[in-house]
């Protein structure tokens, strides 16, 4: 399943990172619709509202399907045939669609149908592995770039690029709510899931059903064309769109602390590396070298510590942490480590 994300550009970088080429061949940005709610947060969980995509044709009828729009909506599909007047009254939980259900489930099948599909955006989504003395969070990404730029530039006239962190793309099923009794359309999505593929399957420890797994993760569209099929329902019916749902190798992770687990606790601090059982510090891979460096200068002007003071990423901290100290020396101390060799996958 996928139970917490972080999306933590600003709006207007969101937007660059979401850069496209329409049908015409034409680089574009998405236009933002009800823009001034966007929150960015290193820290979603179902209830929050989040960034998606979606074809603008859904909202104007005469625009072209392969136009894009983002809009921040509720993460919780509500369907539009609930009839009651509070859409917290909805008795089943509905942020993940599994997706051999999906077209059978009256809660999806509808929107689905009606091509009401999205991709929910995030820098990356955190799943929990349960051990002897309780759970452990890794956060889950795509690869970043080589080339990806660690600095939060305002983008040079013409120059439409984005060259910063690379957002995870996940398919959705959104769905629009209107009051019985009146009042503003409620929009609400779902994240559709897959099984987990074999690099993460380690952290679903998990009983197997029928022989198959029962741990999911989220259905991740790799790659612009996956998305302009998912997104152009006008143009990519269906029955073609859900052969894109599909688990995927391309992924990476790595531990976290367990300050994540508190839904309250909103820093980058969330999605830092840590060392699971070890003294030393954390070891740079080229993914999360990219992150912790565009983190620390996004983090420029908080206040400079002395070596000696900087905390460590121990096995201690990891129980421990503390959330009164901000994140930005941690992440100056690990990157003063990044000529150290790759640190190793995890294994089952």
């Amino acid at each position: 399943m996928c139970g917490r994300t972080a999306c933590s550009l600003a709006a207007d970088n969101l937007r660059r990172a979401c850069a496209y080429r329409d049908r015409r061949g034409r680089q574009r940005q998405p236009e933002w619709v009800r823009q001034e709610r966007d929150q960015p947060s290193y820290n979603k969980g179902p209830q929050s509202s989040g960034p998606v995509l979606l074809s603008r044709r859904h909202l104007h009828q005469d625009a072209d399907s392969s136009e894009r729009v983002l809009m921040d909506m509720r993460w919780g599909l509500v369907p539009s045939w609930f009839k009651q007047d509070n859409p917290s009254k909805l008795q089943f939980n509905t942020s993940n669609c599994r997706s051999d259900t999906m077209l059978s489930k009256s809660s999806y099948k509808g929107a689905l149908l009606k091509g009401k599909r999205c991709v929910v955006l995030a820098d990356g989504f955190y799943e929990w592995q349960q051990q002897s003395g309780g759970k452990q969070p890794y956060f889950i990404y795509f690869p970043q770039p080589k080339d990806a730029s660690t600095e939060d530039k305002e983008m040079e006239q013409g120059d439409e690029e984005w060259k910063g962190w690379r957002l995870l793309t996940m398919a959705g099923i959104f769905d629009c709510w209107e009051p019985p009794g009146g009042g503003e359309t409620l929009y609400t999505y779902s994240i559709i899931t897959v099984d987990a593929s074999k690099d993460v399957s380690f952290i679903h420890h998990r009983q197997v059903r029928a022989g198959k797994g029962v741990a999911g993760m989220p259905a991740i569209l790799d790659g612009d064309e996956a998305i302009r099929k998912w997104l152009d329902f006008a143009e990519v019916p269906t029955q073609e769109a859900v052969k894109l749902i599909q688990p995927t190798e391309n992924i990476v992770f790595h531990p976290v602390s367990t300050f994540v687990n508190n839904i309250r606790n909103n820093t980058p601090e969330c999605v830092a590396p840590i060392e699971l059982g070890a003294k030393k510090e954390v070891k740079a891979t080229p993914s999360n070298k990219v992150m912790l460096g565009w983190l620390k200068n996004s983090q420029e002007g908080s206040p400079q510590k002395k070596e000696n003071d900087l905390p460590k990423w121990t096995s201690q901290f990891i129980h421990s942490p503390s959330p009164k100290k901000t994140s930005a020396s941690v992440l100056q101390q690990w990157l003063g480590k990044q000529g150290q060799p790759a640190a190793k996958k995890p294994k089952a």
